[in-house]
């Protein structure tokens, strides 16, 4: 865990997080402000219920972040493919999808958290914690985006 210690691990995940700020503030203007509104809610709380299962369950989740990695992979050629398809119902149904599997991550990802805290005594390097923000904001983003997604496709309709 101390292997992961750069100095720099912080300053690049601020510098990360400002420019998909920026990012995301576009994406905003295309959408009511009631479905951005519902649609970050929703994200946090779901996050914020996915972490507490991740953190209390006794399960062990990481049978099943190997299955979520190949979703996510399985996605990300769905979504490459759908650049030329533009599919309008395929884009949807991935967004449900991405819901369910960025859902799955974050509870495994608390559980991970908690695992290595309990096994190192919390003696963890900055740039393993920082790793695991990076790892979280990932998971909360994509979930508030595909949730973005699906409210904003269901309100146009």
């Amino acid at each position: 865990m101390a292997a992961k210690n750069s100095p720099m691990a912080l300053p690049m995940f601020l510098a990360y997080s400002v420019t998909n700020g920026i990012t995301i503030s576009m994406i905003l203007m295309f959408y009511t402000s009631e479905t951005v509104v519902l649609a970050f809610v929703s994200a946090a709380l779901m996050f914020a219920i996915m972490a507490v299962i991740g953190m209390t369950t006794k399960k062990d989740l990481s049978g099943m972040a190997q299955a979520l990695r190949a979703a996510l992979w399985g996605i990300i050629i769905a979504s490459v493919i759908n650049i030329f398809l533009r599919s309008s119902g395929l884009s949807f149904m991935m967004s449900i999808i991405s819901v369910w599997v960025f859902s799955g991550l974050i509870a495994y990802d608390n559980q991970r958290i908690r695992n290595v805290f309990k096994q190192t005594g919390g003696n963890v390097g900055q740039g393993w914690v920082v790793s695991m923000a990076l790892q979280l904001y990932l998971d909360f983003i994509n979930l508030f985006l595909n949730l973005l997604r699906i409210f904003g496709g269901l309100s146009r309709d």
